[in-house]
């Protein structure tokens, strides 16, 4: 593998580490759920891994903006994945601690990383 930049960024290294438990609760959810809700939460949680890494490649601070700002969104959209499994009872509360604590510790890096980019 590269030893890229982005690879030092502690917001880069956390993304990784959120990807087993986006897993884990995937895991836990019905097989009709594989292209739905299963499919949304993985693909969200590789967008955010994925997007920081191509911001961190950028050039210009719109440009690394732009994809931060992608890589928060797909924070908030797993979110929202999560939120549904528990309105359709896929899942109960204590299923969310771990995760919940890691989408928002992601989601205070990234708003770090992009306010740092603006200065």
């Amino acid at each position: 593998m590269l030893e890229l930049s982005h690879k030092k960024l502690i917001a880069w290294q956390k993304s990784i580490a959120l990807m087993p438990l986006i897993y884990q609760i995937c895991q836990k959810l019905p097989k009709e759920e594989t292209y739905n809700l299963i499919g949304q939460m993985k693909r969200a949680g590789l967008s955010v891994s994925n997007n920081l890494a191509e911001g961190a490649s950028r050039k210009s601070k719109a440009e690394k903006n732009r994809f931060y700002e992608v890589s928060r969104s797909s924070v908030v959209e797993i979110d929202n994945c999560l939120v549904n499994c528990l309105v359709l009872k896929f899942i109960m509360p204590d299923d969310l601690k771990e995760i919940n604590l890691a989408l928002l510790e992601e989601f205070k890096l990234l708003t770090g990383l992009i306010d740092s980019n603006n200065k």
